[in-house]
């Protein structure tokens, strides 16, 4: 399998539940694990930490990206990043399903992208279904946020601290709370 093919699987949003899948996913997931423990483990200049994403996620990120260590990621290749972004210390990325990140984020301290979910019925249960999370522009998350998976936040939205987003946000919208529910228009 190919991450090229993996990706188009993704897509589909049907169960990675087949031998194949299951040993291209390890296999991404120790490469992974090998970058963000190299990233991880000590300082890095801006631009070394940015060298080191660009090797995690398969493509020369932005130079206007930054990043603070830690960064976590299971899987790294399906992460896209727009110009400008800025990820805070401590966030967790679960990128199977696709995590796009749009121009002028902010992402604040221990924020979790998750785009996996499990079946729910106990003989479904260990297969994982995926689905993308998207980042319009300018979006600002704070701090212990949690995005679920299939979940699009639009341009300009703010996601208050230790909200958890099970829904989709419209632009210029303010959302907090666990569910996270509409406080107001910007």
């Amino acid at each position: 399998m190919t991450i090229e093919n993996f990706k188009a699987f993704v897509k589909t949003r049907k169960a990675l539940d087949t031998d194949e899948i299951h040993r291209f996913m390890d296999e991404k997931s120790d490469e992974a694990r090998r970058v963000t423990f190299e990233l991880n483990g000590s300082y890095h200049t801006p631009s070394e930490v940015r060298r080191l994403l660009s090797a995690l996620m398969g493509y020369k990120v932005p130079d206007t990206l930054r990043v603070f260590p830690p960064f976590y990621s299971d899987f790294g290749k399906n992460i896209t990043i727009g110009e400008n972004v800025f990820i805070n210390a401590c966030c967790h990325f679960q990128d199977h399903g696709g995590i796009t990140i749009g121009d002028g984020c902010q992402i604040g301290h221990n924020v979790v992208f998750a785009t996996l979910n499990h079946g729910l019925s106990p003989e479904t249960r260990k297969h994982t279904y995926p689905a993308p999370i998207i980042l319009g522009k300018n979006v600002w998350i704070g701090s212990n946020a949690t995005i679920l998976q299939g979940v699009t936040i639009g341009d300009n939205a703010v996601i208050a601290a230790g909200a958890v987003v099970t829904k989709d946000v419209p632009e210029n919208t303010v959302v907090g709370g666990v569910p996270a529910k509409f406080i107001k228009t910007i």
